[in-house]
């Protein structure tokens, strides 16, 4: 499989497109943004810890009924994965509060929530990806009722997935981002990256930060934490 012209490169990964119509090729850098792009820097390593973590556990939810863009992992930064259409909606699955919930509704962080939440938000970098409801995304046209069903049903499959892969790892998943994608044919799969970037992971025990907010909120060891649960989850 042979990468032929550059088709995008965005804040975290560049795609390729190859001799086949229907594949190309992602590659993941180590490039790191927060806030909208307005803080940026380097976590050296997480490119090859995010595509080979989130191959892993793409591999492991199509095996459980989820289907998703992933084909085949080149090497340690490079997947070869369906060309997809991505719907714009942004969906976040939580099960604690963390993040812009705690802020948005002016409570703590880590709150056990009795059930997951599932939110939307529109992938519009010029609007700053607002919160909107699933009204909102058939009424703009985003996605159709049925798109939003299985949207959803996957994303909450993912989530009790997740939840207990990492739990044996002493991980707790307290939240994550997904998105999804259609095919040539129409069909929907999960695309996008699972990792550090992506989610947020907290260890069972101590409550350690081991994700992106490292960088976020200048906690330091941020290469530690992503090669901590690339040690607990991918054994490496």
């Amino acid at each position: 499989m042979k990468k032929t012209v550059q088709l995008y490169e965005g804040k975290a990964k560049k795609v390729f497109s190859t001799d086949d119509p229907n594949l190309v090729i992602v590659s993941y850098k180590d490039d790191a943004t927060a806030f909208d792009g307005t803080k940026r820097g380097t976590i050296t390593g997480k490119g090859a810890i995010n595509n080979q973590m989130s191959n892993f556990l793409m591999q492991k939810l199509e095996q459980a009924g989820v289907p998703t863009h992933y084909v085949q992992e080149l090497n340690e930064r490079e997947t070869v994965v369906k060309k997809v259409s991505i719907v714009p909606l942004e969906v976040i699955v939580r099960n604690l509060s963390a993040g812009s919930f705690a802020k948005r509704y002016g409570v703590e962080e880590g709150i056990i929530f009795d059930a997951p939440t599932v939110e939307f938000s529109y992938k519009n970098d010029d609007l700053h990806d607002p919160l909107i409801n699933d009204h909102h995304a058939v009424a703009l046209k985003l996605a159709t009722w049925d798109e939003i069903d299985a949207i959803q049903k996957y994303a909450l499959q993912v989530n009790d997935f997740l939840k207990r892969e990492l739990l044996a790892c002493g991980v707790t998943l307290v939240d994550f981002k997904l998105e999804f994608g259609k095919t040539a044919d129409g069909s929907l799969v999960l695309a996008d990256e699972i990792s550090p970037d992506t989610c947020r992971f907290w260890d069972s025990k101590t409550g350690e930060k081991l994700d992106k907010d490292r960088f976020r909120r200048d906690l330091g060891n941020v290469e530690g934490a992503y090669q901590e649960m690339s040690r607990r989850l991918l054994g490496k």
